[in-house]
């Protein structure tokens, strides 16, 4: 799947594919910030407190192939655990747009005329 691809499941995931691709576009890089603070601090939680240090500098450096050769071996099914992360804040996307939607649907239900 290319990044286009990609782009496209994940505005659908949401559940922003009627919004416009500006809308879209914010809300994709808002939430590929929520989404990958969400994944750290997951697989951070199963990664020993004596690791962390050593985690935090390679996380830095920004050697992905270092970082993921720690984490294969100091946190086992990490992926697993960062995409567990990912799932949860979708369906958190989705249940405050769709709180959202219904709020703005009572207040326009309810103004007066």
């Amino acid at each position: 799947m290319d990044d286009n691809e990609q782009k496209n499941a994940l505005v659908a995931e949401l559940g922003i594919a009627d919004f416009s691709a500006e809308d879209q576009e914010k809300l994709l890089e808002q939430f590929g910030e929520v989404a990958l603070k969400a994944a750290t601090v997951a697989v951070m939680q199963d990664l020993p407190a004596s690791k962390q240090e050593e985690f935090a500098k390679l996380a830095e450096a920004g050697d992905t192939g270092q970082l993921k050769a720690f984490l294969d071996s100091e946190v086992p099914g990490h992926e697993r655990i960062a995409e567990d992360a990912v799932t949860a804040e979708i369906l958190n996307f989705r249940v405050a747009l769709a709180e959202e939607d219904m709020a703005q649907e009572d207040s326009a239900g309810t103004a007066t005329v």
